[in-house]
């Protein structure tokens, strides 16, 4: 057990350091860590937007808002915020006004816990670059991310349309999937810190151990992505389709949903939710620096120096480290193409839930056999094995030429993918009858008798429901 976490733990629970700073240090954290988390988006739209274009051999943004296109981010935030407002007729407006808040404000929320760098002086008063700490931070980041498909799956309902409907659902089935594993995966990290702060977790990597392989003897780094390897590999697949990345972009997929949950919005509320996922996007990347590479802590050799790790220096690392992670994602949504959503749950319950469940099982056999500190090669060995059994799950399967399967139809009872009959008949809308009831109860206006205007109107709810919404 790490003792020095537990005995560092002060009164109301929280890890030593925190919980005692006056009111105007804790404001002045709050408001630095909601502005990083602004500056953090504007640069990555840019960047996703400068990298995919440098991949598909095209300019990106380079000179239309000046600073070679690196004001375009906030030109376009300021064009969301003053462009005009198209909200649906048959939308349930309350949920729809609440949805984009949700998912912005549990965005930020998550952020709180993420630890900048080690204890600093603001104006002479001691404290943690971290807004807070719990002992359970991890699960605080869980449950924020949890909360965070209420805005989606709520989006997708209020609309009162069937794209952003189906959007919706694909979302709360992908993101609990998804966020299961990704639970799972950080298991492992718990066991081997013997905290859930994260705080402590970062602590817990400051040191290395060594490892023995016949007769030569080499150092293992600190930071865990090596010793816990298979839990890194799959929390980071977990983690793109917890945060609607590409290859698992699958609720807002264009091909087929036109936008998904977000059809039916614009202007502030649609940048609502453009802030929240790419807010979700940092969020992956801290996350996955705090957990597996260190935190703050300096990369080796810059660690040799002694003043590497202490004031104000290691932000510039855990930024550079996120920053890489983030191009990591914006290289992968060059890259990969989107799955179908079968695959996309397969991979989810199949694959990646009983691999962590099996390494789990390895580690805390290793865990409680191992007395010595010898444990460490057999970690890494096994590591590796549950690593390569993963990939070789994860590999998409070779096709058979099978020539007569080729020539086979695809039919709805031979195997093929089931599709709706031609003669469907798609219920009507329960809110367009209480809207058209609504206005068959109007009174009619004397200038309207027999007149083109009436007809236009009585025709109006039924044309708004063809065209999928209107403005009211």
């Amino acid at each position: 057990m790490n003792t020095s976490g537990l005995a560092g733990l002060a009164a109301g629970g929280q890890p030593a350091g925190f919980g005692h700073d006056v009111w105007w240090i804790v404001l002045i954290k709050v408001v630095a860590a909601f502005v990083l988390l602004l500056l953090l988006t504007l640069f990555a739209v840019v960047f996703e937007r400068k990298v995919i274009g440098a991949f598909q051999v095209r300019p990106g943004p380079n000179r239309k808002a000046r600073g070679f296109g690196w004001l375009q981010s906030l030109a376009d935030g300021l064009k969301l915020a003053f462009k005009e407002e198209i909200i649906p007729t048959l939308a349930d407006k309350p949920v729809y006004f609440i949805a984009p808040v949700i998912s912005g404000a549990v965005a930020f929320l998550s952020f709180a816990v993420i630890p900048l760098g080690p204890e600093v002086s603001i104006f002479g008063h001691h404290t943690m670059l971290q807004v807070s700490d719990v002992p359970v931070a991890v699960l605080v980041i869980l449950a924020a991310s949890s909360m965070a498909v209420y805005g989606t799956v709520l989006a997708g309902w209020a609309s009162g349309t069937s794209w952003p409907l189906l959007g919706g659902m694909r979302a709360a089935a992908q993101m609990i999937s998804y966020e299961v594993a990704m639970g799972l995966s950080m298991v492992a990290v718990f066991m081997t810190a013997h905290s859930m702060s994260t705080s402590e977790i970062v602590a817990a990597q400051a040191h290395g151990a060594s490892l023995e392989l016949g007769v030569f003897t080499t150092h293992i780094p600190s930071w865990y992505f090596i010793p816990l390897l298979p839990s890194f590999v799959i929390y980071f697949i977990s983690a793109l389709g917890e945060g609607n990345r590409t290859p698992f972009d699958l609720p807002e997929g264009e091909s087929e949903l036109t936008g998904g949950y977000l059809t039916e919005y614009s202007s502030f509320k649609f940048a609502m939710f453009y802030l929240a996922e790419y807010i979700a996007m940092v969020t992956i990347s801290a996350l996955c620096v705090t957990l597996f590479f260190g935190g703050w802590r300096a990369p080796w050799p810059i660690s040799l120096w002694s003043g590497a790790n202490s004031g104000w220096v290691p932000i510039i690392w855990f930024l550079a480290k996120t920053i890489i992670f983030m191009g990591v994602l914006v290289w992968i949504r060059a890259t990969l193409p989107r799955v179908r959503y079968d695959q996309l749950m397969k991979l989810g319950w199949k694959v990646l839930m009983p691999v962590n469940l099996v390494w789990i099982l390895i580690l805390a056999g290793l865990r409680v056999a191992a007395r010595n500190n010898d444990q460490t090669k057999y970690l890494v060995l096994a590591g590796i094995v549950v690593t390569v059994l993963l990939l070789v799950l994860v590999w998409p399967e070779k096709q058979k030429d099978d020539r007569t399967q080729l020539k086979r139809e695809i039919d709805t009872g031979v195997g093929g993918y089931p599709v709706p009959p031609l003669d469907l008949v798609v219920p009507p809308n329960p809110r367009l009858k209480r809207l058209e009831a609504e206005r068959a109860e109007e009174p009619v206006g004397a200038g309207s008798k027999g007149s083109a205007g009436s007809g236009a109107a009585a025709g109006g709810p039924s044309e708004t429901a063809a065209s999928g919404g209107s403005e009211e």
